[in-house]
């Protein structure tokens, strides 16, 4: 058989043969990270189990609810990376690291939504409890009922109104963006009663950016109906919000 014979012959059988080694089709297309296409989070909402990953759906789009861009300033103006000295603004990859520590029963750190309860039906972060901005600031709550959550909550011991922070947990906390002035305000009430800033880790871009990524969000039980337009555009009131 002639060289070229040969050669013929190798093209058209590797022609054939390529559809047999063809790769599988990825089942996740669109991972967390190049390998890390899920996390299996047990019991985390509700005691049920949640799977956190990415929409799949290369076509998808952001929620309208979080597409608006030119929000009025003030009060939704753009934060800084640095919101105090010694709290950590951390971002999506960091926030999922807590969240794994959560589900696997790590009760020293704790994940807050410091958002009101009308945002709350648009979705939360797996794994988050919901601790509105106004149950910390002492403008909007009493002294036992933050006491309460700084002991009940916390992990902060009160002794004879001293507040000891040895023990208190590690508190992450997030809002709608880095235009929203709900957990900046959360830390800074924080901040002015001792809590340690190492302690205290913001999740500056919240839930516009997890909603822009597509990640996986719950809904709280027994939330309120989503607010009507009138009340959308109560929220987008600067008296309705606080200022970051």
């Amino acid at each position: 058989m002639s060289r070229a014979r040969r050669s013929f012959l190798l093209s058209w059988l590797l022609l054939v043969a390529a559809p047999c080694f063809a790769e599988e089709p990825d089942p996740f297309p669109v991972k967390i990270t190049a390998t890390l296409p899920y996390v299996d989070l047990p019991r985390i909402h509700q005691g049920k189990d949640v799977r956190l990953q990415r929409n799949q759906d290369i076509d998808n789009v952001i929620d309208f609810d979080y597409s608006y861009t030119s929000r009025k300033c003030p009060p939704f103006c753009i934060l800084p990376m640095v919101l105090s000295a010694g709290v950590e603004t951390i971002a999506e990859l960091e926030v999922i690291d807590y969240i794994t520590r959560i589900s696997n029963n790590d009760d020293s750190v704790l994940l807050i939504d410091s958002r009101t309860d009308e945002w709350l039906q648009r979705g939360m972060i797996p794994g988050a409890v919901s601790i509105p901005w106004t149950s910390l600031h002492h403008k909007h709550t009493d002294k036992k009922k933050l006491l309460d959550i700084l002991e009940m909550r916390f992990g902060v011991v009160n002794d004879d109104n001293l507040l000891n922070f040895q023990q208190a947990k590690t508190l992450i906390f997030y809002c709608n963006g880095n235009w929203c002035g709900q957990s900046p305000t959360s830390i800074r009430s924080l901040l002015l009663l001792g809590y340690p800033p190492h302690k205290l880790k913001w999740y500056r871009d919240g839930m516009q950016a997890w909603a822009q990524l597509g990640l996986t969000t719950v809904k709280p039980p027994e939330v309120p109906a989503p607010p009507s337009e009138g009340t959308q555009k109560k929220l987008d009131n600067p008296a309705q919000e606080p200022s970051p």
